[in-house]
């Protein structure tokens, strides 16, 4: 006897062979157990997920000698013959080369007769969509009211190109593509009954390569057992569809953590050497990113179905989450990109050096191994020492304390003696050929520190007030050479001394400062871009400006007290901490429980859970630590708060001007008279306070 593939020997004979397709089995049980027959079926979905397979079994069912029923016996004469596809009572028509209305009317010629031998004439049409649009008018009158003796069964893999006049006549059935799941599930059984050997893994790369279909995946199949002399092994079965162990795709994403350019170059070399798809080898590194991202979300979640959830735990432990995020968009952007490149392989190298080569800007733990100098620019890739990423720095000279004459070009905004966010240098001077513009304060990069810095250059750089500001604001003239402002310099270092005489803790390394501690009121904190910046005048304090922006977040809800002892201290140390972002957000809920010396513990809304992890704490300590000169052990616990935070007494203020607002409009005499005389309404809706907050 012949050999037959496994797709054929294997095809479902009766609705509980069936693999899937749980929703569309269902109604059609049901309808053949309770008599509820419909004159004219349509099932639909991609190649090999079942249509003509259930169209033969509901033949089975409706013709068997034993009755109509949902479970055909499968030995009579009428079933046999129907498996061995010879029933004469079953007519199966392919659209796709009878496309005239001329085949399409001998066919109907026929519906007028009685079944042979039957109870029922099935006419099972496949790839319906492939008829001309006369031969549907032909077929419309017909299959709306055909004789009782006959029933429709349509397939179709495009219900779009079907008039709606043929889909209103028939019920339709949606047939799902199987999930690989599934697909793995079913070849599990089948080289277990056939006796051939196999290993999990090739399943899994056959239940993926068939993308849904389960006839690719048995023909997929029947291909792996000859390719490996009756063996079904991964090795063979990826030398065979072309896919790449998903060990080297590791090796790549390991090279991008370490920041090594010559293991990332290494690691293309080796791919190349088995002349891949360097799309598909971008594909699979953002499957493995999208499963790490998930991990971090949900670790859970991670299946193991293709061995590796070991490894796709680890990378999410090791890589930021920021930075998975930014690598799959960039992987996204690339694989849209490639076919432009030159070469596929240059393009492919670009992406990876391209997304070794930027990081986020100011994070602290983006990346958190500094990059190795070979064959990335310091200037570009060294984020921890530069994070303004992309600003023009001048050459730092460091003799003389920071001079104060960039204040008197922009006298209104005090944010011009900003120094900039990075880790402290001892001293710095300006380049005495020209003015110094506010914000290029010359800085010594932070790799050139010593190994440990000296407290005395730290308070002068760091944390230099605005109350200094205001105090030599005077002092400056228009526009002026830097020389003769330096007698003023030296008077103003008795107030700065005097102001910052709190020693300063170091930062600990790899951790920068808050830059919000000396930052301005007019401008937003240098070196905090990896997460949205969030307006402080949202949160309705007085920082001296007017409030423009309206609140993004969802209105927190008013506490149960109102804030008292140790939270009513949180709320007014909050505005001056002069966080932002992510971190500001966090501090706002949070409220001050215990501060036990330099032991503090706070309170966070577990609604903001989301927001909160190690290095927004981290933050927040800093900026505690900036705010009140000395070291804070700082605990954050997520519990209900029971006293007001910081937003929620921002939203009761501004729930209480915008009612005295509404107030005031209703009160107007003006507004009263054309209710009255015009019937006009007021909304509410529309009324906003423009009064400053107090």
């Amino acid at each position: 006897m012949s050999y037959q593939v496994l797709a054929r020997k294997w095809r479902p004979r009766s609705f509980r062979e069936m693999v899937g397709q749980t929703h569309v089995l269902k109604a059609l049980i049901n309808a053949l157990d309770s008599q509820r027959l419909h004159h004219a079926y349509l099932f639909t979905g991609t190649r090999g997920v079942g249509k003509t397979t259930i169209a033969r079994i509901i033949a089975k069912c409706l013709n068997c000698e034993t009755g109509i029923s949902s479970t055909p016996c499968g030995t009579c004469s009428v079933c046999r013959e129907i498996d061995e596809g010879r029933f004469v009572d079953l007519i199966e028509v392919d659209a796709a080369s009878r496309t005239k209305v001329e085949d399409t009317r001998e066919l109907l010629d026929n519906v007028q007769y009685s079944p042979s031998r039957g109870r029922f004439k099935v006419y099972l049409i496949d790839e319906v969509h492939m008829l001309s649009t006369s031969s549907f008018n032909a077929l419309l009158k017909t299959l709306e009211e055909p004789p009782p003796h006959v029933k429709f069964l349509l397939a179709t893999t495009d219900p779009q190109k079907l008039p709606v006049t043929v889909l209103s006549r028939c019920l339709q059935f949606s047939l799902k593509n199987m999930p690989p799941e599934r697909v793995v599930e079913h070849l599990t059984h089948v080289l277990t009954a056939e006796n051939v050997p196999f290993e999990d893994d090739a399943l899994w790369l056959l239940g993926r390569a068939a993308d849904g279909s389960m006839r690719d995946a048995m023909s997929l199949t029947d291909q792996a057992i000859a390719f490996g002399e009756g063996k079904v092994l991964a090795a063979d079965v990826r030398a065979m569809l072309g896919t790449l162990d998903h060990g080297q795709v590791y090796g790549v994403l390991h090279a991008l953590i370490e920041g090594d350019a010559r293991a990332l170059i290494e690691a293309v070399r080796h791919l190349a050497e088995q002349g891949p798809d360097w799309n598909g080898v971008l594909s699979e590194m953002l499957n493995v990113l999208h499963r790490v991202a998930i991990a971090q979300a949900l670790p859970e979640a991670v299946d193991n179905g293709q061995g590796d959830r070991e490894r796709v735990l680890q990378l999410a432990q090791a890589l930021p989450a920021e930075d998975v995020q930014f690598y799959y968009q960039m992987g996204l952007i690339g694989r849209r990109d490639l076919p432009l490149a030159p070469e596929p392989r240059g393009g492919f190298e670009m992406v990876l050096l391209r997304m070794l080569a930027f990081r986020p800007a100011g994070a602290d733990d983006a990346p958190r191994v500094t990059l190795k100098p070979l064959g990335i620019s310091q200037a570009t890739a060294d984020s921890q020492q530069n994070p303004v990423a992309g600003t023009a720095m001048p050459a730092p000279v460091v003799s003389a304390p920071v001079p104060v004459a960039p204040v008197a070009q922009v006298p209104a905004v005090p944010a011009a003696v900003e120094p900039s966010p990075v880790m402290p240098a001892p001293s710095v001077t300006p380049v005495a050929s020209e003015p110094v513009q506010p914000v290029e304060v010359p800085v010594a990069p932070a790799a050139n520190l010593p190994a440990e810095p000296e407290p005395e250059p730290v308070a002068p750089v760091v944390d230099v007030p605005w109350e200094t500001a205001k105090a030599v604001e005077p002092v400056a003239e228009p526009v002026q050479p830097v020389a003769p402002v330096e007698p003023e310099v030296k008077t103003a270092e008795p107030v700065v001394a005097q102001v910052a005489s709190v020693e300063v803790p170091a930062p600990s390394e790899g951790v920068q400062p808050v830059a919000d501690a000396d930052g301005g009121e007019d401008e937003p904190p240098l070196g905090d871009y990896d997460y949205v910046e969030m307006d402080a005048e949202t949160l309705d304090y007085d920082f001296g400006q007017a409030e423009t922006v309206a609140p993004v977040v969802e209105e927190p809800l008013p506490a149960a007290k109102p804030a008292t002892g140790l939270a009513a201290e949180w709320l007014s140390l909050f505005p001056q901490l002069g966080l932002g972002g992510m971190t500001g957000s966090i501090a706002a809920n949070c409220t001050l429980i215990e501060a036990n010396g330099d032991d503090w513990l706070l309170h966070l809304d577990p609604a903001h859970s989301a927001l909160f992890n190690p290095t927004q704490q981290r933050r927040l300590n800093d900026a505690l630590n900036q705010q009140q000169g000395r070291s804070i052990k700082l605990r954050i616990e997520l519990c209900k708060p029971e006293q007001e935070t910081p937003a929620q007494a921002a939203a009761r203020r501004r729930a209480d001007r915008q009612r005295s607002a509404e107030a005031s409009i209703h009160a107007d005499p003006l507004v009263q008279q054309m209710i009255q005389q015009f019937a006009a309404k007021v909304r509410d809706d529309s009324i906003e306070p423009i009064d400053t907050p107090s």
